[in-house]
């Protein structure tokens, strides 16, 4: 359903207060998706556990949300905005108090198992409300408006984290968003409308499975080997990602021979929405190094408090709320291939400024090198994926939401288990031929210096690759719901 636009960027007054109300959702759940990392070790002295079991809250919360997303492509058809809104906010609440009077690691993980079941289809259906109820040349500046939360987030996550557990018990963590839920819940429950159509797609049962099977094993598995703990010859890495990728090689074959696929895998037809995809991807690749390996440097070799690693992070996640609803703008006035190109730029030369960080590199030279990576970050995300989108007919927004989604989680999973192994490879081969150094540090820092190194530059290959596919990229022409891919689209 295209609605057309009556003045205001949202087409009316209803329409901006249930994208509002549904925004506030989907910030709470992001937000609470970088929390407990800073967390994860008090709450082991806590409880009881170890690192590898620890490591199930973030693999599991994962894994969950990695299942569960190509499946929101059905659920947005098959039932109203507000139905599934308010379904979604109550697992995630459910979850946080479970979370959050847990006497035991399996309650925990429970928790955090309802609060992934809602966040897996918050953000797939708040997109899809946007594409429904938002006119083609506002949409940049819509998508930069949710922008504005969902890059702050995970911005002020760590910091936030790290402040409470400084100072507080880790279940403050919860506590502290479980009314902000609760609120979501009341006013949407008051006053959410239904903004999207509904038909009765029927579930195809083996697609749901196949599906399970191969994005949770990959999920699973890749998650798994990033874990230092483990290894890529571990079992528990090698059959999930064998099982998951023979499944998706079968998943596929069928969402290409049945009438009515779970995820209509036709959206790769139109060219741009293919570049675009691979663009996030790879950046979803990237972001992680950063995000991963920069806390264990500031805290494993500079010796900084986690509150002290979470701060560097702020002025960054500042920094880009303030240029989302920027690019918004841009986009819809320029497109996104040159903010892509320039985005891309800024985000390779920031890595491959960090692949060269030393003891020496000061704290605020970090700082501002993390800012100039997420202003990067913020010039492509947002305006890109609008950009893959708005090729796509109306009746594909929901799968071509569910697919970039989906393959997200699944970069994410995937380039952190890459980085790690190339971090750990890079230390074990530096432990075994010490080169020494100026700095006088010891011989461990100076290997988690140059294993950060090799994760560092394989992340700027990356982007590179990002960059050089970026220029591809034109400004995305809408299809008719009827239409069918023509020969210049594929």
């Amino acid at each position: 359903m295209e609605t057309k636009d009556t003045g205001g960027t949202f087409g009316s007054k209803g329409n901006f207060f249930v994208v509002l109300v549904m925004i506030l959702g989907v910030f709470v759940a992001i937000l609470n998706e970088t929390l407990l990392n800073v967390a994860l070790s008090k709450i082991m002295g806590d409880i009881g556990i170890s690192p590898s079991t620890a490591q199930w809250l973030s693999t599991g919360y994962l894994l969950v949300i990695g299942v569960l997303i190509p499946v929101t492509a059905f659920l947005i058809q098959r039932f109203t905005t507000r139905g599934l809104f308010l379904s979604a906010m109550g697992l995630f609440t459910i979850g946080t108090l479970v979370a959050a009077i847990s006497p035991n690691f399996g309650m925990l993980l429970l928790g955090r198992t309802l609060q992934a079941s809602g966040t897996g289809l918050l953000f797939p259906l708040l997109t899809n409300v946007v594409f429904a109820t938002v006119a083609l040349e506002k949409r940049g500046q819509a998508m930069g408006t949710i922008g504005i939360v969902i890059t702050f987030a995970p911005a002020i996550g760590p910091t936030l984290s790290g402040i409470i557990v400084e100072h507080y018990s880790w279940r403050v963590l919860f506590y502290s968003i479980l009314p902000i839920a609760l609120f979501v819940i009341v006013i949407a429950y008051a006053k959410l409308k239904n903004v999207t159509e509904t038909s009765k797609p029927r579930i195809d049962l083996p697609s749901l499975l196949l599906s399970t099977l191969g994005f949770g094993g990959i999920v699973y598995g890749f998650s798994s080997a990033g874990d230092p703990q483990g290894g890529w010859r571990s079992s528990s890495v090698l059959v999930p990602i064998v099982v998951g990728a023979l499944s998706l090689g079968l998943f596929i074959w069928r969402q290409l021979s049945i009438p009515q696929p779970l995820l209509n895998l036709r959206t790769f037809t139109y060219r741009i929405f293919r570049i675009s995809t691979m663009i996030m991807i790879i950046v979803m690749m990237a972001m992680f190094s950063a995000m991963m390996l920069l806390p264990i440097f500031l805290q494993n070799a500079l010796g900084y408090t986690p509150l002290e690693a979470g701060l560097i992070m702020l002025p960054g996640g500042i920094v880009m709320g303030i240029m989302s609803p920027i690019t918004g703008r841009l986009f819809d006035k320029f497109g996104a291939k040159w903010l892509a190109v320039v985005g891309l730029v800024l985000i390779a030369n920031t890595l491959w400024q960090f692949a060269y960080i030393t003891l020496a590199t000061s704290y605020i030279t970090i700082m501002v090198w993390n800012t100039l990576l997420m202003l990067g970050i913020s010039m492509l995300m947002m305006p890109v994926m609008t950009n893959a989108l708005n090729e796509l007919p109306p009746p594909l927004y929901p799968h071509g939401t569910a697919i970039i989604s989906t393959l997200q989680q699944v970069a994410g999973a995937v380039g952190t288990a890459l980085l790690v192994t190339v971090m750990t490879t890079g230390q074990k081969q530096y432990l075994q031929h010490p080169q020494g150094g100026s700095e006088g540090a010891p011989v461990e820092v100076l290997a988690l210096i140059s294993g950060m190194k090799s994760a560092f530059l394989l992340a700027f290959g990356l982007v590179v690759a990002g960059l050089i596919i970026s220029f591809f990229l034109r400004r995305a022409v809408p299809q008719q719901p009827e239409a069918e891919p023509t020969a210049e689209s594929a």
